[in-house]
């Protein structure tokens, strides 16, 4: 694919729109630092479509302006799904023959994450997205924790569980906590298993990366739009290829 330039009010104008908050009070001289900023990243002319103060002593832009910028798609490189999506009525089916005995699901936020919107629209029987959650899957045992579970209490309930998998979703990222938090997961289960023991981690949130999953010590990361079919069926893809482990 040829390089792309963006769009705005005609094809290949480069015309993009760019929100941000600089530490000013709401003024003509902050909307001149608005533009001195957007100046400095590229865009010729730019000009100030918003500002709105945003408490004492900040306020917030949005900013329309033009890119020489191109994008190359050939170079673009993402995570694929390497697995089926399946039907509940398909994962459940595949799950009963492989593993004869329910698959076991952890979920929580850990830290001082208090956002179970996330977590909830993937276990939560009602779902997300016109998908029920992983509690409608017959073949499935779900236990959420909820929010600001502690690591050390994430993985005491999951051997207590004897889980399959741990769902781990993170919103809160002051300061890239949802890395923070994630690293120290990874490790205390590896930890707490035996090799070739430890339930599948994955993990979730608007902002994590979906490649750094090796790096962040996991075996998936779901970034947003996932939804609960699309979970479901990865944990089937992966736990049905585990040797069968007995019921518990």
């Amino acid at each position: 694919m040829s390089p792309l330039r963006p769009y705005g009010d005609t094809t290949g104008d480069g015309m993009v729109q760019l929100s941000f908050t600089l530490p000013m009070p709401h003024s003509k001289v902050a909307d001149g630092a608005a533009l001195q900023l957007a100046s400095k990243m590229g865009m010729d002319p730019a000009l100030v479509v918003h500002s709105k103060p945003m408490g004492e002593g900040f306020t917030f832009f949005v900013v329309y302006g033009r890119v020489n910028h191109l994008v190359e798609p050939d170079q673009v490189t993402v995570v694929e799904r390497d697995f089926p999506l399946l039907t509940p009525k398909e994962a459940n089916a595949a799950i009963k023959r492989s593993l004869r005995r329910r698959l076991v699901v952890v979920g929580a936020c850990i830290g001082t994450d208090a956002h179970t919107v996330g977590i909830d629209a993937i276990l939560n029987i009602k779902g997300w997205a016109g998908e029920k959650g992983l509690e409608y899957y017959r073949e499935l045992k779900v236990v959420n924790l909820g929010a600001q579970v502690s690591v050390p209490e994430l993985v005491e309930r999951s051997l207590a569980e004897h889980a399959d998998a741990v769902l781990v979703s993170q919103v809160v990222t002051q300061r890239d906590a949802h890395l923070l938090n994630t690293r120290e997961m990874s490790a205390a289960f590896r930890e707490a298993f035996p090799a070739g023991k430890r339930p599948l981690l994955v993990v979730g949130g608007p902002r994590f990366d979906e490649a750094m999953a090796d790096e962040l010590g996991v075996d998936r990361v779901f970034s947003r739009g996932t939804t609960p079919g699309e979970v479901a069926s990865y944990l089937v893809h992966r736990v049905t290829d585990r040797p069968t482990r007995k019921a518990s």
